[in-house]
């Protein structure tokens, strides 16, 4: 028998050190060369790890959520011939390989993501375990004890019960032979049902989350952005009356092609704007100073998943047409959802919409998307009587869709006015529809 030592292998240029995300073997387990050991996390990827060798697993190097060096020991298996160097750096060699294509990417996928209606599960990161917090039962306070005092026959359980329900056992009557009894109890909370005796609920065990993985990176790339960035929010108010007429119009002939949300024609309204404003459509380089205005729009679409918020990116937005774009956002949010969207499509926005959809609120303050400088959020599409033209120089009270439009900008790269500009130049194509289908 022999012992092999298997070491973080180097998996990518500039990666030190991983993060333990998922263990898929235990100190005992039987391993076959090339089984799938662990699940590890750098800032590129998210990294599957196979056995170079056969044996029996003796040892871990760490927990969920630790972070290893490369190059310090993983775990050590237990083999039945000799192991030697050779085969561990073959292993690596074989990761480094796979991570080729990842070595590219900037991240975002760890970025934060909302679209409500339009991304699912990354897949990569796995559920956070949840360790319940035993706690002892409090004790309840001894009786006062005073002259005038009535004592009161009750079980432990009923005497806590009352507690809870903040009654006063001296105020129940017992139907028989003196003893307040559970049924006592509940004659008493029927009689004064509206005397605001009830538990609001119940008490639930205290839970110990630890954070990892994808959901520990969007922690840190959240408070990046909060402690870097001066944040500022725009809000403007939008008539969507007659843009979802046209919508509705557009997806009864729509035919084989993908059906229109608002999404596509939001996207299309901020791309035709995005030309007289490029300081929206651009990233900051805060220390090296340089702000690098982008000419295509590479539009991220902010998205919850199961695992946390991701970002996928429709390539040259402003060179599609609606359906076209309908069709990139159903792809993509498959991709997102089985999890085989890949870091080109998680990386490389110049420019973000998150939405939560019908949760959407009347207005929101979304955190950029760093080293973007704004983040633009749509808010619910509420109902409300509003005035408008009676056609003869008068008005008229008509019932409208209104929908606000939320924008954060960097402040360092974004004065208040263009991002007042910007949102109004959307707001004028959102409310002249028509103006969307022209080139």
């Amino acid at each position: 028998m022999a012992t092999f030592t298997f070491n973080m292998p180097d998996v990518g240029e500039g990666v030190a050190e991983a993060e333990v995300v998922e263990w898929h073997v235990k100190v005992g387990d039987r391993v076959e060369e090339d089984q799938h050991l662990v699940d590890v996390m750098t800032d590129k990827a998210t990294i599957d790890i196979e056995s170079p060798v056969a044996g029996v697993v003796t040892q871990l190097a760490g927990a969920v959520g630790d972070t290893i060096a490369i190059g310090a020991m993983l775990l050590v298996i237990e083999t039945e011939g000799e192991a030697t160097p050779a085969e561990a750096e073959a292993a690596a060699g074989q990761i480094e390989d796979d991570m080729s294509d990842a070595d590219g990417a900037d991240g975002q996928a760890d970025q934060p993501l909302p679209v409500g209606e339009e991304v699912g599960d990354g897949g990569s990161a796995p559920e956070p375990s949840l360790v319940p917090a035993v706690s002892e039962p409090t004790p309840l306070p001894p009786a006062p004890k005073g002259a005038g005092e009535v004592k009161v026959l009750a079980s432990p359980a009923v005497r806590q019960r009352a507690r809870d329900l903040g009654i006063d056992l001296a105020q129940v009557r017992p139907a028989e032979d003196g003893r307040v009894r559970h049924g006592d109890l509940d004659a008493f909370l029927a009689y004064n049902a509206g005397s605001g005796f009830g538990a609001a609920g119940k008490a639930r065990g205290d839970e110990t989350i630890k954070v990892i993985g994808l959901r520990k990176r969007i922690a840190q790339n959240m408070a990046a952005a909060k402690r870097h960035i001066p944040h500022f929010t725009y809000v403007e108010e939008c008539d969507v009356t007659d843009l979802e007429v046209l919508r509705a119009q557009l997806n009864e002939g729509r035919g084989e092609r993908p059906k229109l949300t608002m999404l596509p024609l939001l996207i299309t309204a901020i791309c035709k704007v995005i030309p007289q404003f490029p300081m929206i459509n651009a990233r900051y380089d805060d220390e090296a100073n340089v702000v690098t205005r982008y000419g295509a729009v590479h539009l991220g679409m902010a998205a919850q998943t199961d695992s946390g918020l991701m970002v996928p990116v429709i390539r040259d937005a402003q060179a599609k047409n609606l359906w076209q774009l309908a069709r990139e956002i159903g792809r993509l949010a498959e991709a997102a959802r089985s999890g085989k969207a890949t870091s080109e499509e998680l990386s490389g926005s110049t420019l973000t919409v998150t939405s939560l959809g019908p949760l959407g609120g009347v207005a929101t303050t979304p955190v950029i998307n760093r080293p973007e400088v704004a983040i633009i959020g749509p808010n619910r599409i509420v109902e409300r009587p509003m005035f408008v033209s009676d056609g003869m120089g008068g008005e008229r009270i008509a019932k409208r869709k209104l929908m606000n439009i939320s924008i954060s900008c960097d402040h360092r790269v974004v004065d208040g006015h263009d991002a007042a500009s910007f949102i109004q130049g959307v707001k004028r194509l959102i409310e002249s529809p028509a103006l969307l289908l022209v080139d």
